[in-house]
């Protein structure tokens, strides 16, 4: 199989024997499972912006599927860019992939984008491990004899910049989450060796008592409460209620500062509304941390 990185060497196509191809957009259809949001964001903005003024200059990389159509394994961006750029074609490279040789591609592809969320890593990790643990079992990893070959986490995270096998193990485990969970990783409220570590290993009722409490005392616990609840579930104890108690340990009471109105208004003319008064006292309180430095 020619590799990726091949196809994207200026005449990789060609030098492999492969043809490039217009194909009509409604013709291209999802990777089954795609793990990688395609976002109507700023940088696809760009990205329909230059489809529409120079083309897609990468052909995306297809397969046939049984049932007519196309199946994208890379360039799920490119289809949408080009859709926004009012195009009714997109170049490809069509192939015949195996459902692993696809799955592999299709993570590495999306894998070099700069931006990947930590939930989008996760699955794609998955994905890539059971495809190349599949892969295993039918032929040898290794591509030269006499070289030792490299456990499937290990590669994973050599190919994907990843410091070890045990970065990947981390975000797999992370599928584990429950989608509120997920989201707190993504949103970094939650880190994700703390996720990892200490909240994939919750049944998911444990973890949907844990998101209630949060919610509830609007608290993201930190890692000495996360420890506690993870020793707690391993004990059987971890109820809605032992959580509550956990993440209210050594909560700070909220600061609340009231200024009556007839105090106020000796100092603000009768106009001034409630928020003109806020502004003007958060102003004169910036001066003050000033000089205070």
């Amino acid at each position: 199989m020619t590799s990726f990185d091949a196809l994207f060497q200026p005449g990789g196509a060609e030098a492999a024997g492969e043809s490039v191809q217009d194909i009509p957009l409604t013709d291209l259809h999802p990777f089954k499972g795609h793990p990688f949001q395609v976002r109507d964001d700023e940088s696809m903005e760009e990205t329909a912006a230059s489809i529409a003024k120079y083309g897609v200059l990468v052909p995306g990389i297809v397969r046939p599927r049984p049932e007519g159509g196309y199946e994208l394994v890379s360039g799920h961006r490119r289809k949408r860019g080009s859709e926004l750029a009012g195009k009714t074609t997109m170049p490809v490279l069509v192939r015949e992939l195996d459902d692993d040789e696809a799955t592999i591609i299709m993570v590495d592809s999306n894998l070099q984008r700069e931006k990947i969320l930590p939930s989008e890593k996760a699955f794609a990790y998955r994905m890539k491990l059971e495809a190349l643990k599949h892969q295993g079992q039918r032929h040898d990893l290794t591509l030269e004899r006499g070289v030792p070959k490299l456990p499937a986490r290990d590669k994973i995270a050599q190919e994907a910049g990843e410091s070890c096998g045990l970065t990947v193990t981390r975000y797999i485990s992370l599928t584990k989450l429950i989608s509120p969970l997920l989201a707190m990783v993504d949103e970094e409220k939650l880190a994700v060796s703390s996720a990892a570590d200490y909240l994939s290993g919750l049944p998911e009722n444990e973890q949907k008592n844990l998101v209630a409490v949060m919610e509830r005392l609007n608290v993201v616990p930190v890692k000495n409460q996360l420890a506690k609840i993870k020793q707690y579930s391993k004990e059987g104890t971890l109820t809605a209620a032992v959580i509550d108690a956990i993440l209210s340990e050594d909560r700070p009471a909220p600061v609340q500062v009231i200024l009556k109105k007839e105090r106020l208004t000796q100092y603000f003319p009768p106009s001034y509304t409630a928020r003109q008064m806020e502004e003007v006292i958060v102003s004169l309180l910036e001066t003050w941390r000033g000089q205070q430095t």
